[in-house]
């Protein structure tokens, strides 16, 4: 079973002296132990702080959200947490809805779980409406999942996702990236409405730059958006039957599912259905559909997922350009040169969507086949030492 839930309550600080008091204080009866994290505050903030029962961690310079919200999820590991929730300093949450928060991580603790603001407020400012459904959108076409509240920093994260993949970005892109990477890696994200408040324009602090800030979103969303599309599987991981996160191998996977149900024809249409859409030359657009497919027809979803990654590159790939090289030119490629590769580029990418075609379908009735005479072949095995 999972170990028992642990959480620490995680406040990045940066010139909050106005609002830090309050934030703590309010959290304080929600969770045994509080850190705070001063990413290079210049006013009084922090030593006001001395006088609380907290843990504080100070950086001599700012360095960023992403970058404090990281060494408190180091200290948290070394000190035996399983979760942090993390506190925006400015305000804008109120403390009352952390058992919300928590409750929905003890409960699916492996998930990361998002404070989704309440946007209906007439006082919302015009630009957070924006950059909301701007970083929603982003979130779909890179994972192919509606994510309503990319921006919120009211958040839990299980602490086995920080290591799990390379989070580039320290600032305020760090809370997409690391989102976005999250849901490719097999982690689930979920979202819970909470309250939000934000004072007059006046007394606001915000420490967004508009344009720098802005670019590195641009930035950011610009690689996450090629790296979705480049026909390279993501490291899978999965929960085990004692609740840990381990990286998946599809042979495994596969091996497991099997033991486990008495059905080897669907456990054969979910690896066929899995197979076919990875092979498929639809970058950026087949996991969704693969997604989508496993729900509609309830299919095995580890089965699926994991034949996924038979279709990796290169294999699959020079195989379907193969094959559309042939049904183009009536012979095959057996030459490798920077023209062929290298200036004819956008013909071996058409060859490999063209080749996919007829590759796709031979791969998933391949796959398919083998998983439901291996699933036969186990069952009556089982029957045998019954």
């Amino acid at each position: 079973m999972f170990k028992k839930f642990n959480p620490l309550a995680v406040i990045p600080l940066y010139n909050h002296s106005g609002t830090i008091e309050h934030i703590v204080s309010g959290s304080l009866p929600y969770c045994k132990e509080i850190m705070i994290v001063d990413d290079g505050s210049t006013d009084s903030g922090i030593r006001d702080m001395e006088k609380l029962p907290v843990n504080i961690i100070r950086f001599k310079k700012n360095k960023g959200k992403g970058a404090a919200i990281i060494a408190a999820a180091e200290w948290a590991a070394e000190n035996k947490f399983t979760h942090i929730i993390t506190i925006d300093a400015d305000g804008q949450h109120y403390p009352y809805d952390i058992p919300k928060l928590l409750k929905a991580a003890e409960d699916s603790p492996n998930s990361i779980i998002i404070g989704k603001r309440k946007f209906e407020n007439p006082d919302i400012p015009a630009a957070s409406k924006f950059g909301r459904k701007f970083s929603g959108f982003w979130a779909k076409v890179q994972t192919g999942k509606k994510i309503i509240d990319m921006q919120s920093g009211y958040r839990v994260y299980p602490l086995s996702v920080f290591d799990k993949f390379k989070i580039y970005t320290r600032r305020f892109t760090f809370e997409v990236e690391i989102i976005i990477k999250a849901l490719w890696a097999g982690f689930k994200v979920e979202e819970v409405e909470v309250d939000v408040h934000y004072p007059d324009k006046k007394k606001r602090i915000s420490h967004f730059k508009f344009f720098a800030d802005n670019a590195r979103i641009s930035i950011l969303n610009t690689y996450l958006t090629i790296r979705a599309m480049i026909p390279f599987p993501h490291r899978k991981y999965i929960e085990n039957k004692e609740g840990k996160i381990i990286s998946q191998n599809p042979f495994k996977a596969v091996a497991e599912q099997m033991k486990n149900e008495n059905n080897p024809f669907h456990l054969a249409v979910s690896a066929a259905w899995g197979s076919f859409w990875g092979a498929l030359a639809l970058p950026g657009v087949r996991a969704f559909i693969l997604m989508v497919g496993v729900g509609w027809f309830n299919l095995n979803r580890a089965v699926a997922f994991s034949v996924d990654k038979l279709a990796m590159p290169p294999f699959i790939p020079f195989v379907c350009i193969e094959v559309g090289y042939y049904l183009r030119h009536g012979k095959f490629l057996t030459e490798i040169s920077w023209q062929i590769i290298g200036t004819q580029f956008l013909q071996r990418v058409w060859e490999w969507i063209l080749g996919s075609l007829i590759v796709a379908p031979v791969f998933a009735l391949l796959v398919g086949s083998i998983v439901y005479i291996a699933g036969k072949i186990m069952r009556i095995g089982a029957r045998k030492l019954l």
